[in-house]
């Protein structure tokens, strides 16, 4: 054991020794790359909004404050009767140029430089590909069984009014709103097909919502938004190849690859999968959530690499996994949970940056043609339905209710428009128009359809129909947090 007398000593050798081989090479190496720092601009790499610790730093509170937002702005939403995409969509509008740049400029270019938004895109992008597959996985396909006259013509008039409606409107728009490059036919077709887009999830949470999810409204809405949305990926697929080939025979050839790859789908990996997610250890640990991941992100690759676009990959993938496997139940809480949480608020926030509401300003033009397309949308979607709902013996009140349910828009919207927009067919003033749009038609269906229930005095229009004409929609009672879906 040392004395007393010789642990000063000892202390002070510690602290030398440590001195010589600690301290002072450390502040020798930063001297020395102090020294050698100096370059054009005297900036290092580091300096970038977008990389290193600042730049993490301001990704970070970037996607802190968007998620606490959107979460925050939903809950609000709910709280006055509609559903949260609608808060979520006004929070990110909020969060763009149109509110918070014209506010607070400094601090949105703090938080949104363009380096951070870069990697802002991607994650949205990556959700909008994670939403359209769970879309996928919600379309069951054996409701149009035995739909009836009601559904197959409001479908059809749902999905064939607002498309011609929207190409006859695209016309005279065209002058205006084209980008330069972009031909009448593909301009004119997306003005169409945004005009015909239902959103089938929201729909479903609202008739869940007002007690309806079980009654014939319910299986015609639902049916026809079904047919409704398949027709549009379709049709906007075709949008796609003839802006990416820009000739027929390479919009044929794109189109025949594809119906190859939904074949590929269809005959080979969906058996393939039916015999896997089957497996006793599938339903172990994340192995499902794994495989599903990888083959959503391979799927998406495919379509990308023909020339399509990622999201109808992952949209025919959504389609192709077998629906009575008991792991699909899992994979879309533990997915589902991923993309509404994190990734589709951060797409709320990059539609809300591309959302330009100040970029109309007071031009009495500009505003008379958002009032153009709203009345075109709303005719199109909401008279169509509905005439066509009361052409076939239903009342005012079932039809009325029937065509707003088709009128809502929701999330499916937007995925359609950034579509649009990142494809260079819609200008930053009609990419405006159309969001507000899609958010004044989602807002407006909840209330009204609830409202209206409420009024009915007469509920043999509504007599229940058997679970199995439902699609398996997120938004139900049994699931552990129904806010993780609600879009």
């Amino acid at each position: 054991m040392e004395s007393k007398t010789s642990f000063l000593p000892r202390r002070w050798r510690i602290g030398a020794v440590y001195s010589m081989l600690v301290v002072f090479p450390s502040i020798l190496a930063v001297v020395i790359l102090g020294g050698g720092s100096g370059g054009a601009g005297g900036e290092s790499p580091g300096a970038d909004a977008g990389s290193g610790p600042a730049g993490i730093t301001r990704l970070l509170v970037a996607i802190a404050l968007i998620v606490g937002v959107c979460k925050i702005a939903g809950k609000l939403a709910q709280r006055i009767g509609q559903p949260a995409v609608v808060g979520e969509i006004t929070a990110g509008i909020l969060l763009g140029p149109s509110v918070l740049g014209l506010a607070f400029p400094a601090a949105s270019a703090w938080l949104f430089p363009d380096a951070v938004l870069g990697k802002l895109n991607v994650l949205a992008q990556l959700g909008a590909v994670l939403f359209v597959f769970l879309a996928g996985t919600e379309l069951n396909i054996r409701m149009l069984r035995g739909s009836g006259p009601l559904a197959v013509m409001v479908s059809h008039v749902g999905i064939a009014l607002p498309l011609f409606s929207g190409i006859l409107l695209a016309v005279t728009a065209y002058p205006v709103f084209a980008p330069p490059g972009v031909s009448f036919a593909p301009f004119a077709l997306f003005v169409g097909v945004a005009m015909s887009i239902s959103a089938l999830p929201v729909m479903a949470r609202m008739l869940s919502d007002a007690g309806l999810q079980n009654t014939k409204i319910a299986g015609v809405a639902l049916s026809s938004a079904l047919v409704d949305d398949i027709t549009a990926w379709c049709l906007l697929a075709v949008v796609v190849t003839m802006l990416g080939t820009g000739s027929l025979s390479g919009v044929l050839l794109t189109l025949v690859l594809a119906v190859g790859f939904v074949a590929v789908l269809m005959l080979v990996v969906r058996p393939v999968l039916q015999r896997v997610l089957h497996q006793p250890w599938m339903r172990k640990g994340t192995s499902a959530a794994t495989l599903t991941l990888v083959l959503v992100f391979l799927s998406a690759m495919a379509t990308d690499s023909l020339g399509i676009h990622a999201i109808f990959g992952a949209f025919l993938f959504g389609l192709t996994i077998p629906r009575d496997s008991p792991v699909v139940e899992e994979l879309r809480s533990v997915i589902g949970g991923l993309t509404t949480v994190l990734l589709l608020p951060i797409f709320f926030a990059i539609t809300g940056v591309n959302t330009k509401l100040h970029a109309l300003g007071l031009s009495f033009e500009m505003w008379g043609w958002f009032l153009a397309f709203l009345v075109v949308a709303f005719a199109g979607k909401l008279g169509g339905s509905m005439l066509a709902a009361r052409s076939v013996g239903e009342s005012w009140d079932q039809a009325t209710r029937i065509g707003l349910l088709m009128n809502c828009r929701g999330l499916t919207e937007l995925v359609v428009l950034n579509v649009g927009l990142s494809l260079g067919v819609l200008t930053g003033e009609l990419f405006a128009i159309m969001v507000v749009i899609a958010l004044l038609s989602t807002a407006m269906a909840a209330p009204a359809v609830r409202f209206r229930s409420r009024g009915k005095t007469d509920g043999s229009a509504d007599a229940a129909v058997p679970e199995q004409g439902l699609p398996d929609a997120p938004h139900t009672e049994a699931r552990p947090d129904p806010d993780l879906v609600r879009v």
